[in-house]
C-alpha cells in the first residue's frame, strides 16, 4: 500500500484492496447482493508498466472484471488509459503468469477465449462542478469521427460529492465514510497554509476515529494516509500551478498574436489608401495624411477601407 502513485487516488485504492469492500462497492454498482467476499478474485497484474498507469482497482465477480479509477479532476482520456488497464490485465490473463505455465491460453486454436466482461467506472469527487453522471467514450479521441467505430470503450464517471448518487452511497458505507474524511480535511484545511497540510489531515482522521468513520482503518493505516494525502496535495497543487503558468503563457501568446495581427493589417490598410492617393494624383492629401492620423482615418473611411470596429 504505497503512497508512492503519480496521481490522486491512494487512499481509495488502500481501501479497495480488501476484498470486503470491492464486493459492497460492487454490489452497490450492480444493485447485486453477493455476500461472500471469497467471490471477488483480485486482479494485480505484474510489472512492465509504470504506477502512473495502473489502476485504482481491478477484481472479478461472477466473470465480470471490475475496473475502478478514482480522480479529483474528470480526465476526458479516461477510456484511453481505461483501454490500457484492459490491455495489459488481459494479458496477464492469457498468459497464465499466477498460475506459473509458459504456454498459457491459446488465442490462435480453433477454441473461443473466454474473457471477463469488463466494467469500467471513474468515481470523480473533486471540487468542480460535475454532472452526477457522465459517460466518456473511446471513439471521443478519434482523430476521424466515425458513427460506427470498429473499437469502441465506454466508461462511466459518477460524482461522489455530497448530495451526488445518494443510491450508491448510501449503498456502500465505506465509500460515504470516505467522502466524510476527505470533505474533512477540506474543511480543516480550507484557509491552512501547505506547511499545516500533515496537521490538517491528522485532525481529520482523530474526528473519524473518534465518530467511527473508518475507524480500524485509519487506525491501522494512520502514517500511510497522513502520507498519501499529503503528496496527493502536493500533486494537485503542482497540476494549479501548471494550469496558472498555461493560462499566463496563452495569454501572453494571444497578446502577442493580436499586436502581431493589428500591426500587419494596419500597415495592409495604410499602404492600400497610399496606392489610391498616388493613383488619383493626391499627393497633398498624401503627404497630410502621414503626419495627421485623425485625418489619415478620415481618409480610410472615406474610401471604405476602415470599418466601424477598426476605427474605434
Amino acid at each position: 500500500m504505497s503512497g508512492n502513485r503519480e496521481y490522486k487516488s491512494d487512499v481509495f485504492s488502500m481501501l479497495m484492496q480488501d476484498k470486503e469492500r470491492a464486493l459492497q462497492l460492487y454490489n452497490a454498482m450492480n444493485g447485486s447482493s453477493y455476500d461472500n467476499p471469497e467471490d471477488v478474485e483480485m486482479v494485480i497484474h505484474d510489472g512492465g508498466i509504470s504506477l502512473s498507469v495502473r489502476n485504482d482497482a481491478s477484481f472479478i465477480v461472477d466473470a465480470r472484471l471490475s475496473i475502478y479509477e478514482h480522480q479529483s479532476t474528470v480526465c476526458p482520456n479516461m477510456p484511453v488509459r481505461s483501454l490500457i488497464y484492459f490491455s495489459v490485465i488481459l494479458s496477464d490473463m492469457l498468459s497464465d503468469k499466477k498460475k506459473g505455465t509458459k504456454s498459457g491460453k491459446n488465442i490462435y486454436g480453433r477454441r473461443l477465449v473466454k474473457i471477463p466482461t469488463p466494467h469500467f467506472v471513474v468515481f470523480y469527487n473533486g471540487e468542480e462542478e460535475q454532472p452526477e453522471v457522465q459517460e466518456l467514450k473511446l471513439s471521443d479521441a478519434f482523430e476521424k469521427p466515425t458513427d460506427e467505430p470498429n473499437l469502441e470503450l465506454k466508461c462511466k464517471v459518477y460524482n461522489i460529492n455530497d448530495g451526488k448518487n445518494k443510491a450508491i452511497m448510501e449503498s456502500c458505507v465505506w465509500l460515504n465514510d470516505y467522502m466524510t474524511f476527505v470533505n474533512k480535511v477540506r474543511e480543516y484545511h480550507a484557509d491552512g497554509a501547505f506547511d499545516d497540510l500533515a496537521i490538517d489531515i491528522e485532525k481529520a482522521i482523530d474526528y473519524c476515529i473518534d465518530n467511527d468513520i473508518l475507524k480500524e482503518f485509519l487506525k491501522t493505516y494512520r502514517s500511510e494516509v497522513t502520507k498519501s494525502m499529503q503528496l496527493n496535495y502536493e500533486f494537485d497543487r503542482q497540476l494549479e500551478l501548471e494550469r496558472a503558468d498555461a493560462i499566463e503563457e496563452g495569454l501572453e501568446q494571444g497578446i502577442k498574436q493580436g499586436l502581431e495581427q493589428g500591426l500587419e493589417q494596419g500597415i495592409e490598410l495604410i499602404n492600400q489608401l497610399n496606392q489610391i492617393l498616388l493613383s488619383e494624383g493626391k499627393y497633398d492629401e498624401l503627404q497630410k495624411a502621414s503626419k495627421d492620423k485623425e485625418y489619415q482615418k478620415k481618409l480610410l473611411a472615406e474610401y471604405g477601407l476602415l470599418n466601424e470596429k477598426q476605427g474605434e
